[in-house]
């Protein structure tokens, strides 16, 4: 069996798929530029993983992070939030591209032992999540799903996610190969904070403390808060040093933002930075992903 399926309709994230497998960054194996809609159930019943609407790999990326080997079955997605993210004009379900009837379409026909999947949190309003459990529980599986925000690993952005997990009732047997310990698989996402492009090394200490605190987000500014930067900015957090580096700053479009302390937002002379942002918006935190593996083992 191959190892690893990819399906990315934009050309320019499925070109960055690749060089990333070229590099061992994730799982060997296939991309398909094709849209999901013109995928057969027979183009992908040999393969190990399945990654749809795989982005820049970033399911790949955290399913290694979570200690998950390339070669066990799972399927994975992160459909398109554009439907429902407040950014758009969330048309919900009546959008064309709602696309989980279509993945539902494919899981039912070749009944991966499990899947593992993301989506905005605004998507919850629109009858998203009912839909994922009515059709997964329908075919057989045991759902469970979670709201995380990239924070909780010690991003220094909030970027809340809706996460569901769905194991076949049939498959369930064995289990994703753990860290030899609790202490080992903190470690493993520590290392993943900071590999994966972290703001600093501190980043994991940051994680680290957000999960002995039990914090998993930080505190909004009240209205009276004074604007600009400063230490009167900084968020309030229960847990003592989480985020004790970053401060929220005064945009153009009128709204604050919490950043690392001394971060230039225009990135200036950062090859390919639009591209990169390109990228990276729209794709996952691994490091949030695979606490989420690790969790629904």
């Amino acid at each position: 069996m191959m190892a690893a399926y990819y399906n990315e309709f934009d050309p320019f994230a499925a070109a960055w798929l690749r060089e990333l497998i070229k590099a061992g960054h994730i799982a060997p194996g296939d991309v398909d530029e094709r849209s999901i809609l013109e995928v057969k159930p027979d183009d992908i019943r040999n393969y190990t993983q399945c990654h749809f609407f795989a982005g820049i790999g970033g399911w790949s990326k955290a399913l290694r992070l979570a200690g998950w080997d390339d070669d066990r079955h799972v399927w994975t997605g992160s459909a398109p939030c554009q439907p429902f993210s407040s950014a758009g004009k969330q048309k919900g379900k009546a959008d064309d591209r709602h696309l989980f009837p279509a993945w539902l379409g494919l899981i039912r026909e070749c009944r991966p032992s499990a899947v593992f999947g993301e989506q905005v949190d605004k998507a919850i309003a629109h009858g998203w999540l009912d839909d994922v459990y009515q059709g997964m529980e329908a075919e057989g599986y045991a759902v469970g799903a979670a709201v995380l925000p990239a924070s909780s690993v010690g991003a220094p952005q909030r970027r809340e996610r809706l996460w569901f997990v769905a194991h076949s009732e049939s498959q369930r047997s064995g289990g994703a190969k753990r860290p030899s310990s609790e202490a080992a698989g903190r470690q493993e996402i520590n290392n993943g904070v900071q590999s994966w492009g972290a703001s600093s090394d501190g980043n994991a200490a940051h994680a680290e403390r957000l999960r002995q605190s039990g914090q998993g987000q930080m505190g909004e500014p009240s209205d009276s808060a004074p604007c600009g930067h400063g230490e009167a900015n900084k968020p309030f957090n229960a847990g003592a040093g989480s985020w004790d580096d970053s401060e929220w700053i005064d945009c153009p479009d009128g709204k604050q933002r919490l950043v690392k302390s001394g971060l230039c937002l225009l990135a200036h002379g950062i090859p390919n930075r639009v591209g990169k942002l390109r990228g990276y918006g729209n794709a996952i935190v691994p490091q949030v992903a695979a606490q989420f593996i690790i969790a629904s083992q």
